[in-house]
């Protein structure tokens, strides 16, 4: 399968990077980076004896791997079947938002003491997710909006932030699936991006922080929506 062998790829071209960290761990970040890139969708099954050839790890650091994954609430292991990208729920969602609001909102209000270089990733992140969309490349652009809210939580200036926005933000790629159309989604908030990057580069905090609340009250909305078309649509007894 082309979309297979496209992620494959991607973790047979980083696999000496393997040594030089945990191994289970860094091959964790690898499909960690697949789910947040949007390659690796939920309901997908990763295929074990690939995944080894590809990194050139054992069974059991790679089982070490999805281990490291289930408890992010990434994967789940279905019996008999095998291990499965997770498909998150309507409460999942809700509960990212509500967390989201916690971890970006304390970034939006740190950002007038923020460091230039920090600054600087948010408007690299807009301009990405904007040449993207020029180039009709609409999954390429929720990538960049996954970057640009990365950096927004980045503001706090504290790792153990970003490590939970990045586990954060993997499950929110598995969200923006239930989307039917990636540009009908994303296109509104280019513009948001943009504004929001402004403000907070100006350090009008206040300001940020209202019209960040705001933004992710319309994507929770728009997302619920979504998930409950979905339901209404699954065949009874699935």
């Amino acid at each position: 399968m082309p979309e297979q062998d496209a992620w494959l790829g991607r973790i047979e071209a980083a696999r000496d990077e393997l040594g030089r960290s945990s191994t289970a761990a860094r091959v964790a970040g690898l499909l960690r980076e697949q789910i947040t890139d949007g390659l690796l969708a939920p309901g997908e099954r990763l295929p074990e004896a690939e995944l080894c050839r590809a990194a050139r790890v054992s069974r059991n650091t790679l089982r070490e791997a999805f281990r490291l994954l289930v408890q992010e609430r990434l994967l789940e292991h279905r019996f008999n079947s095998g291990v499965f990208v997770r498909r998150l729920t309507a409460a999942d969602l809700a509960d990212l938002y509500r967390v989201r609001r916690i971890l970006e909102g304390a970034g939006a209000r740190e950002a007038a003491g923020a460091r230039p270089e920090a600054l600087a990733r948010l408007d690299a992140a807009v301009t990405e997710g904007e040449r993207a969309a020029e180039a009709g490349a609409w999954p390429q652009v929720g990538t960049a909006d996954i970057r640009f809210h990365q950096a927004i939580g980045a503001l706090c200036g504290s790792p153990r932030v970003d490590e939970m926005m990045r586990t954060l933000l993997a499950e929110l790629r598995l969200v923006f699936h239930e989307m039917g159309s990636p540009r009908e989604f994303h296109e509104p908030y280019l513009a948001r991006n943009r504004l929001l990057a402004g403000l907070l580069a100006r350090g009008e905090c206040e300001a940020a922080e209202r019209e960040l609340l705001s933004y992710l009250d319309d994507a929770e909305a728009q997302l619920t929506a979504a998930y409950r078309r979905e339901e209404e649509h699954r065949p009874t007894g699935r």
